[in-house]
């Protein structure tokens, strides 16, 4: 395997595009060794599955596409990240606040912290951001990433 691979695909901001950033994900780590049965695939389907919905309701249609980028390095880290054109970071909304939504942050932090990984914010050149989730990428016998960020 190459010591550096990259992927992205650019969609639509619109929540038909949510499985379709996930199942793209998806497909390219299987196709990088990553057994798609794995608990640790199933959290990543579901922290694309929160940024890529992000992306789309919170942008106040100012961001017509979002971006998914998917890298590996040497075998080490993976990166995704979802890109969109609105400047406004995410926040966590405080948990005494009720309410039906709002809680995607927590969920991505949380599944990323359980698997060793972190979460950042980088702005972009045209003033919008994005949101990465960095994960150790040692494939082991039993389908999790282990080791160290």
């Amino acid at each position: 395997m190459a010591d550096h691979q990259e992927a992205s695909v650019t969609l639509p901001s619109d929540p038909a595009s949510v499985p379709t950033a996930r199942r793209y994900v998806a497909d390219v780590l299987t196709g990088w060794g990553l057994d798609e049965a794995a608990e640790i695939a199933d959290s990543i389907r579901l922290i694309v599955s929160e940024l890529a919905t992000n992306a789309v309701l919170h942008t106040l249609g100012q961001s017509p596409t979002f971006t998914v980028d998917v890298r590996l390095e040497r075998e080490e880290r993976l990166h995704v990240g979802v890109t969109d054109s609105h400047p406004r970071r995410p926040r966590r909304l405080p948990a005494a606040v009720q309410q039906d939504n709002g809680r995607g942050m927590v969920i991505i932090r949380v599944l990323a912290a359980e698997a060793g990984g972190r979460l950042s914010v980088t702005p972009t050149e045209d003033g919008g951001k994005t949101v990465w989730i960095t994960l150790p990428w040692t494939v082991a016998s039993r389908g999790r990433l282990l080791g160290p960020v």
